[in-house]
């Protein structure tokens, strides 16, 4: 019988992503549970960053990366976390993201059932992104905005934080499923696991950029726009366009370097675990996509978001799992996707 904590977990997936209520029921058992919990919990930490207000967000960075430890009395403590973060929602936050924090208690039961070999990554990766998120926060951030950060540097340390972290804490879960993995492979994916989480978000912040300014969030680094005459104040000005986009095609480039080593290190994933690979293979593709969306595409900075429409999703799903298991298809596929202008259908 299921546990109504896990029945919780997995209705609340798709509530919440799009694109990993997709990839995460491909994997094998039990690690779509682990990778789900794993999932809710830094999308946890995504919403005390990005949906309270300020002045509650470092306790309750702190109070999360305590709580994923499950010291005795954790869920007295997890019931005050979800109060007091509940209390402090801005009036903007989605309904899924406050529902998610309601149920704090029954995400960290679903941690607490998980196999000892989940746990330890788990909470690695809860305590870095906690601190880093927080971090950020106070060395940069203003009050509730967060208007760029000082440079390249910086910015690719706050991916690393949010996103690069969740690549290391895969590939130990990977490891830990498959101990069959000689030390070769495990060492590859280790040596890019951080490249893989940046290349998702670099792009996604790439794409997101009007969104963000929109909701007083920007993450380009503050010193390549004032090379371009830029502040965030005036990346969306129609006469500067020309710079912003200038700007934004130096970045779209050290993103796509890193999507090249997201492909390496999915491709370094064993062609026996389909599942693993099918579950990075969908994020990246997508991301390949999209980064040809919005690379020298005026439209990025404008209102109307970007995003890929739903049958090219379909048709990425599609064509990765006919591929799976033949890497010099999957680097075909992939150099097709890069092409700028692509169709997907070339591919066929």
């Amino acid at each position: 019988m299921v546990a109504p904590e896990e029945t919780f977990c997995r209705a609340m997936l798709p509530r919440v992503s799009r694109t990993f209520a997709l990839n995460i029921p491909l994997l094998p058992a039990p690690l779509d549970l682990v990778v789900t919990v794993a999932y809710l919990l830094t999308r946890t930490a995504d919403t005390v960053e990005d949906e309270l207000h300020a002045d509650r967000k470092e306790a309750l960075f702190a109070e999360l990366a305590e709580l994923v430890r499950l010291e005795p009395g954790w869920e007295a403590r997890a019931q005050a976390f979800a109060r007091l973060a509940g209390d402090a929602f801005l009036p903007t936050a989605p309904e899924a993201e406050v529902e998610l924090i309601a149920g704090t208690v029954s995400v960290l039961r679903t941690l607490a059932s998980l196999p000892p070999w989940a746990q330890a990554p788990l909470r690695r990766c809860v305590r870095i992104m906690t601190h880093g998120m927080s971090q950020v926060q106070r060395r940069h951030g203003g009050g509730e905005s967060m208007l760029g950060l000082p440079d390249l540097q910086t910015t690719l340390a706050y991916c690393y934080y949010v996103a690069g972290v969740v690549g290391e804490m895969l590939t130990e879960l990977f490891i830990a499923h498959a101990p069959t993995l000689d030390e070769r492979v495990r060492t590859q994916l280790r040596s890019r696991s951080i490249m893989f989480g940046e290349a998702l978000q670099l792009t996604n912040i790439l794409k997101d950029v009007r969104e963000d300014l929109d909701l007083g969030r920007c993450w380009l680094p503050l010193d390549r726009m004032a090379l371009h005459g830029l502040e965030p104040a005036t990346l969306t000005r129609p006469e500067l366009r020309a710079q912003a986009m200038a700007l934004h095609s130096e970045l779209v480039v050290i993103a796509r370097r890193a999507l090249d080593e997201a492909l390496e290190y999915t491709l370094a994933l064993p062609q026996s675990e389909p599942g693993l690979r099918l579950f990075c293979l969908y994020p990246l593709f997508f991301a390949v996509k999209t980064l040809n969306l919005v690379d020298g595409n005026p439209a990025v900075f404008d209102a109307t978001p970007l995003k890929l429409s739903r049958e090219v999703v379909l048709r990425l799903m599609l064509l990765t799992q006919e591929r799976v298991a033949s890497d010099s298809a999957l680097r075909a596929l992939y150099a097709e996707c890069s092409r700028v202008p692509s169709e997907v259908e070339a591919a066929r």
